[in-house]
């Protein structure tokens, strides 16, 4: 077994700050960036300004309600990570949410948006022990799995609210989106339950002439997911779990948008609330901006103003305050959980250094 060598654990602890650094740069630049558009321009046009009486009159201790939520939110997401990676694999709970945090940070600052949250999950699981193919799964998997249970959740609140609020053209729209969402889902699905053999020579041909493919093993790597995704389908206890965490999730989130309108003044009803949200989200899977920034803003403003009664002032504070809670204070927090979970493995790596330093190696491992 080969012993690391002292000089490449004090180099990796350098590179490790560099990584965080860069990071932390490139975070806070977007972050400062998006947040003036968001918190400043964006009201400004809207016409929100002559509703900030409001804010003197909102009821704090349901703003407070409305971050719990969001938290526990996070967490059902946390556990929804948990219960997809294998049980002989899987980090600490708090580990995994660190990582998550971490991951959900960068999907909401950078260009990539969920690509970029999913490359550095994916280097971040790594690091912790979990396989390039387990975690592929589990990414890939809470994506779908989260997608259907978004679109379920979005058809069960038209259903009953059509007949009550009348039908949108909106709604056909959205709903068309969601069917070819669902559509992919199960081609996927398909794809590594079934269909292995073509799907691999289709990825083998499509990943060929990528240099940063070549050096990973996507034979293996595609056969341990078709692998996974068999036996999750096969053990109705963990595809319970994980449809109740991602329901949780989602329904946790939107209980959050709920709450931060009523603290303004305004009790919408829950089902006419759920349709907002789940258009507004489904909206967001189009790439246009990262996590949907923007997009869910103004389609969940639109319909509670003009389709189901909400004043504009509320709306617009009430959603702008529930997207700080959602989308903004999830950035500084995963910036603040991917540090600690570098400057964790950087201190493994000096208690290493520490051990070896106190033996004396043979030359040639010195």
């Amino acid at each position: 077994m080969r012993t690391p060598k002292k000089t490449e654990l004090r180099g990796a602890q350098r590179s490790t700050a560099k990584l965080i650094r860069r990071f932390a740069i490139r975070g806070a630049s977007g972050f400062i960036a998006l947040l003036v558009i968001e918190y400043f321009v964006l009201p400004e046009l809207a016409g929100a300004r002559k509703s900030l009486h409001l804010i003197t009159q909102a009821n704090y201790y349901l703003v407070i309600l409305g971050i719990v939520l969001e938290a526990l939110s996070l967490s059902a997401y946390g556990k929804l990570t948990q219960t997809l990676l294998p049980q002989h694999a899987r980090p600490r709970y708090s580990q995994i949410l660190r990582i998550d945090l971490a991951s959900l940070s960068v999907s909401h600052v950078l260009p990539g948006g969920a690509a970029s949250g999913a490359g550095l999950s994916l280097r971040l699981m790594n690091a912790s022990g979990v396989s390039g193919a387990d975690t592929g799964f589990a990414i890939a998997t809470q994506g779908i799995g989260s997608a259907l249970v978004l679109n379920a959740l979005l058809w069960i609140s038209l259903i009953v609210s059509i007949p009550f609020a009348g039908f949108n053209k909106l709604y056909l729209t959205v709903a068309l989106l969601g069917a070819v969402l669902i559509a992919a889902a199960a081609s996927l699905i398909y794809l590594f339950t079934k269909g292995q053999k073509h799907g691999l020579e289709v990825l083998t041909r499509a990943t060929r002439h990528i240099p940063l493919l070549r050096r990973f093993d996507l034979k293996r790597s595609f056969e341990r997911i078709a692998q996974r995704l068999t036996s999750l389908m096969e053990d109705p206890y963990a595809l319970k779990s994980a449809v109740v965490w991602a329901t949780l999730n989602w329904l946790l989130d939107a209980a959050s948008l709920w709450v931060m309108l009523a603290a303004f003044g305004r009790i919408v009803n829950p089902d006419y609330l759920l349709v907002a949200y789940s258009v507004a989200n489904v909206m967001a899977v189009l790439p246009i901006t990262p996590s949907g920034l923007g997009v869910i803003e103004a389609f969940s403003t639109l319909l509670l103003v003009q389709f189901f009664g909400v004043p504009r002032g509320i709306a617009i504070l009430g959603v702008i305050t529930w997207r700080l809670f959602n989308f903004w204070v999830p950035i500084p927090v995963g910036v603040a959980s991917y540090i600690s979970l570098k400057l964790a493995s950087g201190k493994a790596a000096e208690d290493v250094t520490m051990e070896l330093d106190k033996i004396d190696l043979p030359p040639e491992l010195d």
